[in-house]
């Protein structure tokens, strides 16, 4: 085993750099459409039994960005989608936009390989801190992309249970823990086994079963999902025959939901154009609650990314606006300031792009109560999904077209589902292509409309579970785990090289 690490390190630089860019890769087999979380904990175990004998002459930092390259490359690789809707004019684009993205999550990683040679070298349990410290810095800095973290390869698991006591974070250390114990177990380091022993208990003792059977006394909620292409989705000429869908699948059966919920920017008009829309939308739902997409313009030319709960008569009875922006996708980054020394089309008080909203949180719902609106992007964030007041549901809408049918919209799904057991409450997931789904307080999903489906569903809304310790106390726990003991190991490691 030691000859090969050996021959590993002394092959040709290429040699090494492929070899590290495919174990990244495999790495990324744990995350969502594939779901195989033993790939990812193998992978990195491989990983870190290879660095425990890398020469003085190499560099940890350069071994992880490799890792992370391939790792980012593989499950990032959705990001070409937006570009190839308009293949001509945006498509030499998609390669620039993966290697930009992948490069960058391999940045992250590779500041936790130049943090662990230096403080600790050789040594697993730093390194891997390390890169669960990197995972915790890449979701909150630079408005944060919390997308594919290491700790997401459990959500189909009865381990992302979790969760619910201590988010994303928490599963990303057991992760990392769980891959330098495998790791140990090649110097036959028995004791080792602890970890993966602990995890599979808790896997047995964690799993919720099956959803219970939906009963007479739920209230239900029609899921809409139109399916519109995103190269028509703002194409005035098909714009009726899409909206004469949608209240068509308002309409429809003769059992009537009590809510009904259309995807994101479902409402093609500008919300203070949109009241010939809004009447017929509100005839279609026949009385029922109708929560639905919209771009709005508040004043002096600021454009929000919103939704509304239309009831009787179309009026408004609840607005929410958007509070977490896309990067470049819905606004540039210091484009305020830009627009300040004189260069258009930057600022979005200049109305180009949209601005984040300062609405409530919440919003409520005759029939249903109060719900936790959210839109597309604002689902990966665990760590704002914080009210005032606990509602019953979430309700999160989102426009997955632009994410094609490759392992974005999958991603984006099994993202939501964390949240639920985060929370504790159920969530209504609406996409325009799909994935829609009605998920439950546990993360299990009761009723799903898949991607490319276009129609309506009717299902049940589950209860929501009791307030859970994520909902107290956030991130902090795993947070202070994770930097804490990282401290104590480089505080430690300084002594004993004193």
């Amino acid at each position: 085993m030691a000859d090969t690490r050996v021959a590993f390190w002394a092959a040709a630089w290429w040699v090494r750099a492929i070899g590290l860019i495919g174990l990244g890769a495999v790495a990324g087999l744990g995350q969502a459409p594939i779901d195989w979380p033993l790939a990812t904990v193998l992978a990195l175990a491989i990983l870190f039994w290879l660095l425990r004998t890398i020469p003085e002459d190499l560099r940890v930092w350069r071994a992880m960005w490799l890792f992370g390259l391939g790792y980012f490359a593989f499950t990032l690789r959705w990001i070409v989608e937006p570009f190839l809707v308009d293949v001509q004019t945006h498509g030499w684009m998609a390669p620039f936009a993966l290697l930009a993205m992948a490069a960058g999550g391999g940045a992250f990683w590779s500041l936790a390989g130049g943090l662990a040679q230096h403080f600790a070298p050789r040594r697993p349990l730093v390194l891997g801190l390390s890169i669960a410290a990197a995972e915790v810095t890449r979701s909150l800095i630079l408005s944060g992309f919390p997308w594919a973290l290491l700790g997401h390869i459990w959500i189909d698991t009865s381990l992302a249970q979790i969760a619910a006591v201590g988010g994303p974070h928490l599963l990303t250390l057991i992760t990392v823990l769980a891959a330098i114990s495998l790791a140990h177990l090649t110097a036959r380091h028995w004791d080792a086994l602890i970890v993966p022993a602990m995890l599979v208990g808790l896997a047995f003792w964690l799993d919720p079963g099956p959803p219970p059977a939906p009963t007479a006394l739920q209230k239900t909620v029609r899921l809409v999902q139109p399916n519109i292409p995103q190269n028509e989705k703002w194409d005035i000429a098909r714009r009726d025959y899409h909206f004469e869908r949608l209240l068509g699948y308002t309409s429809a059966g003769n059992v009537r939901p009590h809510l009904i919920v259309w995807p994101e920017s479902s409402v093609t008009d500008l919300l203070e154009w949109a009241q010939p829309m809004l009447d017929q939308m509100s005839e279609a739902a026949e009385g029922v609650p109708l929560l639905a997409g919209v771009q709005r313009r508040s004043k002096d030319r600021i454009y929000h990314n919103s939704l509304f709960v239309l009831g009787r008569g179309g009026l408004i009875e609840g607005l929410y606006d958007k509070k977490h922006l896309v990067p470049f996708g819905e606004f540039i980054p210091g484009g305020e300031l830009v627009g300040t020394l004189g260069l258009p089309g930057f600022a979005s008080s200049q109305g180009f792009g949209f601005t984040a909203g300062t609405l409530g949180e919440t919003i409520n719902v005759p029939g249903v109560g109060i719900i936790r609106p959210l839109i597309c992007y604002e689902g990966i964030f665990a760590e704002e999904i914080t009210t005032d007041i606990r509602p019953k549901l979430m309700v999160l809408i989102t426009n997955d077209a632009w994410f094609g049918a490759g392992p974005g919209p999958y991603q984006h799904l099994a993202q939501a589902r964390l949240r639920a057991i985060e929370q504790g409450l159920p969530m209504v997931r609406v996409a325009n292509t799909g994935v829609s789904a009605v998920i439950d307080a546990r993360g299990r999903i009761t009723a799903r409309m898949e991607l490319g489906e276009e129609g309506y569903l009717d299902a049940a809304l589950p209860a929501a579970a009791i307030s859970t310790p994520y909902v107290r106390f956030g991130d902090t726990p795993a947070i202070v785990a994770i930097f804490g003991l990282l401290a104590l190991l480089f505080l430690r490691g300084r002594r004993v090289s004193d």
